[in-house]
């Protein structure tokens, strides 16, 4: 008799980011991301100025998830969509304002998104969920990146929010 076989299931860690009515769309596409994927853990919320841009402030956590799904599914069948339901904008302008932005940050132990090392406010959420993840290349840890980060930015914890 055959037995079943097992589903692998795959981890991802999911940067989420909203300058355009922060606090509704950071709770929807949370709401959302959790009614199709299975959440593990979340950081905190962090608040921010815009990069590279003189735009509102954002808000920034991550979201450790697990799903059936590869990687180009989520992006696609998940991540998009979400976007799409609020309301997101793409244009040639990587920095302009935003309704949400998701971003797959580790697919599997593999880093996807290299801002996880160069930037504080997606290297501080993911040292919230996951601190001795080490950079593959220099074995630098997410925590030593976002203490390395932090200092000259003016990225603050929220606590007041979810």
């Amino acid at each position: 008799m055959k037995g079943k076989s097992k589903t692998r299931l795959n981890s991802y860690l999911i940067g989420l980011g909203s300058n355009l009515n922060p606090e509704d769309n950071m709770k929807e596409a949370i709401r959302l991301l959790g009614e199709l994927v299975t959440i593990r853990s979340f950081s905190s919320v962090y608040q921010s100025s815009a990069v590279g841009s003189s735009g509102p402030d954002y808000l920034n956590s991550a979201a450790l998830i697990e799903t059936e799904l590869p990687l180009e599914l989520l992006q696609k069948n998940i991540l998009a969509s979400i976007e799409k339901q609020l309301k997101r904008i793409r244009s040639t302008d990587k920095y302009m304002d935003r309704t949400i932005d998701l971003d797959i940050l580790i697919y599997n132990q593999t880093v996807i998104d290299q801002e996880l090392w160069t930037q504080a406010h997606v290297a501080v959420p993911a040292a919230d969920i996951l601190p001795s993840f080490k950079n593959p290349e220099t074995g630098e840890k997410i925590s030593q990146a976002a203490k390395r980060l932090l200092p000259g930015t003016n990225l603050y914890l929220r606590s007041d929010l979810f």
